[in-house]
């Protein structure tokens, strides 16, 4: 569904629009898990409830209960079309940009509401460890110092941030605090099997956690070394990390100027997000991000408390 057609929906339209794709056979009860569940009509009740018949439960839902629209006043037809702008926006979308386009009555709500969905982004992008040819890389993320003394890529203050892709495949991003084997062998182990064949840069963080894998393969950047093709056929490079991280850079410098440490795990989440969806429609990104927002909660002490 496009969101043209997503704008000319009622709030009723809507509604059965999101039980659908959280619900694709019958609405499960949020507080129970429970399926024997019993719609609510009429004025005494709010539009869309529904009322869980389990005795030990005896709950009543809706659509928004359960996930990153609980408790949220803005009508679900603008939900729906943020959800399909941020999953739609190759380089992201700005909280200003979003509350022009959905005439939200502040920039507060605009912000909440892309956190919200940044949220439902987050979490599992691969449902299991990157297995095949999997390439890691990082790069560093900041504004720009006044005077042009400071150093450089790795010697710099700039937040770190680490990708791990595998070929024709997924793609999850972090923030790491720096660069070192302990934090390299960390993400690693979370996230890539160990039958899988890593390919990095020369970064010395690389070399004893690569060890744990089924094979590891470098390219030297400083001799200026960017592809390799081995005698099996198989090229070794870190493009795709590249690729990855020029998109990235596009959307902080073009869309967002800025983001803030405490933030940043949600937007890398959120390119992670798009790159590991991008060989599927619009429309379908959208659904995979509204179907990942069960379960998950934010408030809004939670992303506006100040840090310890």
């Amino acid at each position: 569904m496009t969101i043209v057609e997503i704008g000319k929906m009622n709030d009723e339209q809507a509604r059965e629009y999101l039980e659908n794709i959280r619900w694709p056979n019958d609405p499960v009860c949020p507080h129970c898990q429970g399926t024997n569940v019993t719609r609510l009509k009429g004025e005494a009740h709010r539009p869309g409830m529904i009322q869980c018949n389990a005795k030990e439960c005896r709950g009543q839902f809706t659509v928004t209960v359960g996930g990153v629209m609980e408790s949220s006043h803005i009508p679900l037809v603008k939900w729906a079309m943020g959800f399909h702008m941020l999953s739609s926006s190759k380089k992201g979308m700005s909280a200003l940009q979003l509350q022009r386009n959905l005439g939200l009555g502040s920039y507060r709500t605009a912000w909440f509401m892309c956190h919200r969905i940044r949220c439902a982004m987050e979490g599992q992008p691969v449902q299991q460890k990157m297995t095949g040819v999997v390439e890691s890389d990082e790069t560093y993320i900041g504004g720009k110092p006044k005077r042009n003394s400071g150093k450089r890529g790795r010697g710099t203050k700039k937040q770190p941030v680490m990708v791990l892709v595998q070929r024709d495949g997924a793609a999850v991003s972090m923030p790491v605090p720096n660069v070192t084997i302990k934090t390299v062998r960390r993400e690693l182990n979370l996230h890539v099997s160990k039958s899988a064949i890593l390919m990095t840069d020369e970064h010395s963080a690389y070399i004893k956690p690569g060890q744990r894998f089924k094979e590891h393969d470098t390219v030297n950047h400083g001799t200026d070394e960017y592809a390799r093709r081995r005698d099996d056929g198989l090229v070794v490079h870190v493009n795709s990390c590249e690729s990855f991280f020029a998109l990235m850079k596009r959307g902080h410098h073009g869309i967002y100027h800025s983001w803030s440490k405490k933030h940043m795990h949600r937007y890398c989440s959120e390119f992670g997000f798009r790159w590991t969806h991008r060989k599927t429609t619009d429309t379908e990104r959208t659904e995979v991000a509204i179907q990942q927002a069960e379960g998950k909660r934010l408030l809004y002490k939670n992303p506006c408390e100040k840090s310890a």
